[in-house]
């Protein structure tokens, strides 16, 4: 298969879809892969890399996107990228889809074949390739987060962790998948005073036994969640349901009892965001105000930290992408349900029921096209 991977267009966005160790392993495996000229330099590598892992380089992003039956990237793609996409090409990529509407429409117009990292399970019913971003988001809020919180950033002037004399900033993290544990890790790390809520009991009664006790744990019903909001310092938003639009549990009339200079950082922006505020911003611009509060709502945390991130993405990304190249993916989705759930549009056809329900497209089961 004739695989491409070029570089990315979301605003400061230095993450990069394939390493050169990745494209030696493709073509090892008998792909022929095209990359365009710069692509990795943003993650630190560069042309000549890929040209000693024998991958072939490319002038121009329009010339990648007409050699490959299969494109690989980090995010979804822009606008000016649309009129690249052709018919029956695969698209392996992170789309969130639920808060991208007209570039789920143009996927369909254009039959791609879209699949997603966000939505891919395996056998346990885990996201592996949402995880290792997921990872970094959750750090990288609390440390966005505590940036924020300092005076010339429009916060309050707290310091996260305090010092001998004065109270530690309270943090509440709402959502304890793994965005929330590791955003947990770090509060607890920076000595916060750290309150985690989800609506999953099992998992704040896991929380409380690895944390032994060191960090509250609550339900989240509205009402508790606007209690809590009223004297936090910090808020992570952390909620997810996969493919669909992120709950909208942080209400605008909650932001308002809030103390002025108070921080939230929603990480779950990629999917709409769970504040009823929520805009995505940019690295250039990550924050604005609303009723005195600081939002964050940066749609592409990790490409802050290109370099890591792109390691641990493609670590879990290749043994995916390696079986769709060489088993085809419409015989890998058939095999493999996990795969079959990363399928977002097939055939001109919304595939997956949380992605249609969120953008109200027609839904159709996959089997059906396959």
């Amino acid at each position: 298969m004739n695989i491409g991977c070029v570089r990315e267009l979301k605003n400061n966005e230095y993450r990069v879809g394939m390493t050169p160790d990745n494209a030696k392993e493709y073509v090892a495996w008998g792909h022929r892969v095209y990359i365009e000229q710069g692509a990795g330099e943003g993650s630190g590598f560069d042309d000549e890399a890929y040209r000693a892992a024998g991958a072939s380089l490319l002038g121009s992003a329009a010339e990648v996107w007409q050699a490959a039956d299969m494109i690989i990237k980090v995010k979804e793609p822009v606008e000016s990228e649309y009129g690249l996409m052709r018919e029956g090409q695969i698209l392996y990529t992170y789309l969130h889809l639920a808060a991208e509407k007209k570039l789920a429409v143009a996927l369909m117009e254009r039959k791609v074949k879209a699949v997603a990292y966000e939505t891919l399970t395996n056998e346990n019913g885990e996201l592996p390739l949402l995880k290792p971003m997921s990872e970094i988001a959750g750090r990288l809020s609390m440390i966005e987060g505590a940036k924020c919180l300092q005076k010339p950033m429009g916060g309050a002037g707290v310091l996260l962790l305090g010092v001998p004399g004065t109270p530690k900033a309270k943090v509440v993290i709402l959502g304890a998948g793994v965005v929330g544990m590791n955003a947990c890790k770090m509060a607890l790390g920076m000595h916060a005073d750290v309150t985690i809520m989800d609506i999953n009991l099992n998992r704040l009664t896991y929380l409380d036994d690895i944390f032994n006790g060191q960090v509250k744990t609550l339900v989240a019903f509205d009402s508790t969640i606007e209690k809590e909001l009223e004297d936090a310092d910090l808020v992570i938003g952390a909620v997810l349901i996969p493919g669909a639009s992120a709950p909208k549990i942080i209400k605008k009339e909650y932001l308002k009892k809030m103390r002025p200079g108070s921080v939230v950082v929603d990480v779950a922006v990629d999917q709409g965001g769970c504040t009823e505020t929520t805009k995505p911003t940019t690295h250039e611009a990550p924050t604005f105000k609303t009723d005195g509060v600081v939002q964050y709502c940066v749609a592409n945390m990790p490409g802050a930290v290109a370099r890591t991130s792109t390691v641990a993405l493609t670590n879990a990304t290749l043994a995916y992408g390696v079986r769709i190249a060489s088993e085809g993916l419409e015989a890998a989705a058939l095999e493999d349900a996990g795969i079959a759930n990363g399928i977002n549009i097939y055939g001109g056809k919304c595939v997956h029921k949380n992605v249609a329900d969120s953008l109200e497209l027609a839904y159709t089961p996959l089997h059906e096209l396959l």
